[in-house]
């Protein structure tokens, strides 16, 4: 594959002085590698790409692996020091919605913590899964813990349509819905969108999203049950990024720390 790392970079660094952009043919997984770095003192700024990922993770440790051309998978590290690291990952799924689909009008939508589903053609009901966000940060050296910390976003976006089964959402290829598309062309749609989103959420956070948040998300009037055992319909999120959920206790605040969430 041709890869539009030159263009990248001075598109990007012009955002974040110093920033790099590496393409690698395989690694286990571009998450990884950048809390290595970190962990060893490399705190600079870097966009990692992998054609292939050998033991890439999503949340909760599940498995993530992108085969080359089948899968987008890569990593921003970058130090940040927001006031509240609260909705990272929903700020960075609307960035990656709003440049994959700006109108809305493919159905790309939130499927909150850190999901993009689309709804399946003739099927309003289903969801498939076409991307996933996974935010890991460690302390820069010296800081305390309530300053600045390295951050790590990794996203996988499918590609071809994937072939699995027994999952609980189906997974779905973007170019079910953007035929054109390849790895690189999503990559240069995606890339500095999401670097200008996560540096303004370190700026001003995500209050100011919640209601865009909220246009979008997946689950708004469904009907969920949360891996704690309670069940309730979601309200959408709240200033914080939390999701709300009216149980019969009335409505209650979940973090991402806490539950799990499914549509019932």
């Amino acid at each position: 594959m041709i890869w539009p790392a030159e263009d990248l970079w001075q598109a990007l660094v012009a955002w974040q002085p110093g920033l790099t952009v590496e393409v690698l043919p395989q690694i286990d997984s571009t998450n990884t590698e950048l809390m290595r770095r970190a962990r060893a003192g490399q705190n600079d700024p870097v966009l990692l790409v992998a054609e292939a990922q050998t033991a890439g993770r999503g949340r909760l440790g599940r498995p993530w692996h992108g085969q080359t051309g089948d899968a987008l998978t890569f990593s921003l590290g970058l130090t940040l020091m927001p006031r509240d690291w609260s909705g990272l990952s929903l700020a960075v799924g609307l960035s990656l919605a709003q440049s994959l689909d700006p109108k809305g009008a493919l159905g790309v939508r939130l499927k909150w913590p850190n999901d993009l589903w689309v709804a399946q053609p003739g099927t309003p009901s289903a969801w498939g899964k076409l991307a996933g966000v996974l935010i890991e940060t460690a302390l820069t050296a010296g800081a305390a813990a309530d300053q600045a910390r390295y951050c790590v976003v990794g996203v996988g976006i499918n590609i071809a349509p994937p072939q699995a089964s027994g999952l609980s959402t189906a997974p779905l290829g973007w170019q079910q819905l953007s035929p054109q598309a390849t790895a690189p062309s999503t990559l240069t749609q995606v890339a500095l969108p999401l670097l200008k989103s996560v540096l303004a959420f370190e700026r001003d956070g995500f209050a100011p999203l919640q209601a865009l948040f909220n246009a979008r998300d997946a689950l708004h009037n469904q009907t969920v049950s949360l891996s704690d055992g309670r069940a309730g319909i979601a309200r959408g999120v709240d200033l914080d990024g939390a999701l709300r959920v009216e149980t019969a206790q009335g409505i209650e605040r979940i973090t991402s720390a806490e539950v799990s969430v499914r549509p019932q």
